[in-house]
């Protein structure tokens, strides 16, 4: 059963939701509130996606910085 493929893609989508939840409770922490459109974004992304985010969102100071990094990672 492991091996199965829609084995594999439930594990990665509670892998990809996992990290969509700590993602939006550590920009909450940092930026106090998210948009709902950012939000929205940030909810399209892919699981590698949300990674680099969780990596560049240590940096940011304000919600332009959430705004910049979709841009320039064209999301």
């Amino acid at each position: 059963m492991r091996e199965s493929v829609i084995y594999q893609d439930i594990l990665e989508e509670g892998k990809r939701e996992e990290a969509l939840v700590m993602i939006m409770r550590l920009l909450r922490r940092r930026l106090v509130t998210v948009e709902p459109e950012l939000e929205q974004q940030i909810r399209r992304l892919s699981i590698t996606q949300l990674e680099n985010l969780g990596e560049a969102l240590l940096d940011f100071s304000s919600p332009a910085d959430l705004v910049t990094w979709l841009q320039a990672n064209n999301c």
